[in-house]
């Protein structure tokens, strides 16, 4: 959606970046973080090649899953295992996770929340909160604030209801 930022259609407006105040006065940075790639990749084309990587790896694990439903096993990713088992992959994530943090910090606000590896956390550092909401494709996973302004990660696959149900229109 880069190419609509700056743009607005209704009442929505597109941008890069906004800072979202929670409910206990705390700032956050949301951003989707792509533009931190430079921190994790430093050539385009081992970029390109990661994202023709992922492409089949979802691919596969759509399979994988398809038999596993079919033999009446959950959900399972195969891209978030083998991104936790990857030394290559944990130090990447490690760097991308540091960038977007001193970005948060250069913004002078509390927090950052961001999406772009799809691995969904809420992290300290030191005096900056790192959130990422992760994603409804290999995660199955969002950010949500509650009423007190602190952030949770839902987890769908390991919920069976996560909302209450909303009233019946009249």
């Amino acid at each position: 959606l880069r190419a609509y930022a700056d743009h607005t259609f209704g009442n929505i407006s597109v941008v890069r970046e906004a800072i979202h105040e929670n409910a206990d006065g705390k700032r956050l940075l949301v951003i989707h973080g792509d533009q931190f790639d430079a921190a994790v990749v430093s050539s385009k084309w081992i970029g390109t090649l990661g994202g023709q990587a992922y492409a089949l790896l979802l691919k596969i694990n759509g399979w994988v899953n398809t038999y596993r439903k079919l033999t009446g096993r959950p959900y399972w990713s195969l891209a978030k295992y083998l991104k936790h088992k990857v030394k290559n992959a944990v130090q990447a994530i490690s760097n991308y996770e540091q960038a977007v943090v001193e970005s948060a910090r250069r913004h002078g606000v509390d927090g950052v929340v961001c999406g772009h590896i799809h691995r969904p956390e809420i992290n300290h550092f030191d005096d900056v909160v790192y959130c990422n909401c992760g994603d409804w494709v290999e995660s199955c996973t969002a950010l949500v604030e509650n009423k007190d302004g602190s952030l949770a990660l839902l987890d769908w696959t390991e919920a069976e209801s996560i909302a209450e149900p909303l009233p019946k229109a009249a």
